[in-house]
């Protein structure tokens, strides 16, 4: 881990209340899988170019259209007023400032239009298929609105995995913040808790319907394997972010770094192909960019950096990570990331 990082969790870990700072932490079941996260890049060994002309890196990233300076993104993390009283406000300045994409919680703590007020850069929303299936589309209309360039939706957690450090699969939050974005489109007479919790009977045809809501790409968060990637791109999907949901879903899982040169085989450079799972390092995003996927989403040690100083410490904690990146991929042999290919790593 970088050691900027690895301040920024320290000084987290100090200043958040300790149910907080277990629920940011907490894997599902044994977190055997939370566990392999990282280790899962440490696997790969690197392969480097040599003689190639390195004296200008360049970071530069295209998404569905949308160019930011960094192939980093946050990740969609909920209820950021646990860590900081400016929330996801404070992330999305932060992540704009260094030139990073932001993708906004369902379950934030500000509402969709503060939040896009606050950004400095360009982000997408994620979307969970909730049980009352007007509050994901009213959801997405919203973000459409207010300049969210894509939708994300997690398709992991038909049910949310349970989590022993606290006692069952989330903290207690009030309702004036779990429900924040939420309460005005609750039918009459619905328990807002019930409305809102995850649909499990989501099938792909749910891919095609928010994109037609939002006008807007809908990619597919939560993905595995390669014949499941290749059915979401299928049913509709214009994107595909290989994620262990930071080990919080389905233990023993197998380690993002595992499962995503099954996913890019399948999807054969049909959509964009993202990742998360145990980023710490420039080297680590290095390895998933040279087995191919376009960018990769950090989720806790943006938290941690929220928790420890708010925007400023977010913009430092990507800038970290993104010089970290260019220091390594010119060591390599690249100047950018499209130079790498997977010949730049083994696992031999």
């Amino acid at each position: 881990m970088l050691g900027l990082l690895a301040d920024h969790r320290e000084t987290a870990r100090a200043r958040l209340r300790p149910e907080v700072w277990d629920y940011y932490e907490a894997g599902s079941g044994e977190e055997l899988t939370l566990g392999e996260a990282v280790a899962g890049w440490r696997e790969y060994r690197l392969r480097p170019r040599v003689l190639r002309d390195v004296s200008t890196v360049d970071l530069t990233t295209e998404l569905l259209g949308t160019t930011v300076r960094s192939p980093f993104a946050v990740a969609p993390v909920a209820f950021h007023a646990l860590a900081h009283p400016d929330a996801e406000c404070a992330t999305v300045r932060g992540a704009g400032d260094a030139g990073c994409l932001t993708v906004v919680s369902t379950r934030a703590s500000r509402t969709i239009e503060d939040i896009a007020a606050a950004a400095t850069g360009p982000w997408w929303f994620q979307a969970y298929l909730m049980r009352d299936r007007g509050l994901t589309e009213a959801l997405v209309r919203r973000a459409a609105a207010a300049g969210a360039r894509a939708v994300v939706l997690t398709v992991d957690t038909p049910y949310v995995g349970r989590k022993h450090r606290v006692d069952g699969v989330r903290i207690a939050v009030p309702d004036d913040e779990y429900l924040v974005n939420l309460a005005q489109h609750l039918v009459p007479g619905a328990v807002g808790r019930e409305s809102a919790e995850q649909d499990p009977s989501a099938t792909p045809d749910v891919i095609g319907r928010l994109a037609a809501v939002g006008s807007l790409p809908v990619l597919v968060k939560g993905v595995l394997r390669g014949d499941e990637a290749l059915r979401c791109v299928e049913a509709g999907a214009a994107g595909v972010v290989v994620s262990t949901h930071g080990g919080r879903q389905l233990d023993r899982a197998v380690a993002s770094a595992q499962a995503l040169p099954d996913v890019l085989d399948a999807v054969g450079g049909r959509v964009p192909v993202l990742v998360d799972g145990g980023i710490r390092t420039g080297t680590d995003a290095l390895v998933a960019l040279a087995l191919g996927a376009d960018a990769v989403l950090v989720g806790r040690p943006v938290l941690w950096a929220l928790a420890a100083g708010g925007a400023q410490a977010v913009r430092d904690g990507l800038d970290a990570l993104a010089d970290d990146l260019a220091h390594v991929l010119a060591v390599a042999g690249a100047a950018r990331p499209a130079d790498l290919d997977p010949s730049t790593v083994t696992t031999g």
